[in-house]
């Protein structure tokens, strides 16, 4: 993981980067989820989001804020398994994690010049949109159209281990 650590941020590093280096935050995106259980709809989503500026930030939701979100059993991998799996995608420059439900605190802390969110969102439907609009974020939506989702392959998942009726297990 040692090329991807140079990738991976705290808020607090990356506040103090971008506080040090200003120009940085010209073309700076924000992007953010959970990721855990990378598929080509992230992988598009992200691609989308790094089109829309020059510097792709992705910040994960720790452990807790996506059980809180998701329900127990999520994320399925621990927060610094999927921050270095979101750091090996080309297309992502750093990565970083926030604890809360959102990611309005983030917003006012880097203050990125895009914040990108996937299409199952509007530009008036994102949780944010207040705070980005009061920070002068321009708020993008990117992505292919929402056909892929984390819980949807959860699903299939179970039901390929699941007995079939004749006791045998599927596989």
């Amino acid at each position: 993981m040692s090329a991807l650590a140079g990738k991976i941020f705290t808020v607090t590093s990356l506040q103090e980067r971008l506080d040090r280096n200003p120009g940085e935050r010209e073309g700076l995106v924000l992007a953010n989820g959970i990721f855990d259980l990378l598929h080509v709809g992230h992988v598009r989503y992200l691609e989308g989001a790094k089109q829309a500026g020059k510097i792709l930030l992705v910040a994960l939701n720790s452990d807790p804020s996506a059980r809180k979100l998701k329900g127990s059993g999520r994320p399925l991998l621990p927060l610094e398994e999927r921050l270095e799996l979101v750091a090996a995608l080309q297309c992502v420059d750093w990565v970083t994690f926030f604890e809360e439900d959102t990611v309005e605190s983030l917003l006012r802390r880097i203050r990125p010049a895009v914040h990108a969110k996937g299409t199952d969102y509007t530009v008036e439907s994102v949780p944010e949109r207040a705070v980005a609009q009061a920070l002068g974020i321009h708020t993008a939506i990117v992505g292919d159209p929402k056909g892929h989702a984390t819980t949807d392959l959860i699903r299939k998942i179970r039901l390929l281990g699941a007995p079939d009726p004749e006791g045998s297990v599927r596989g």
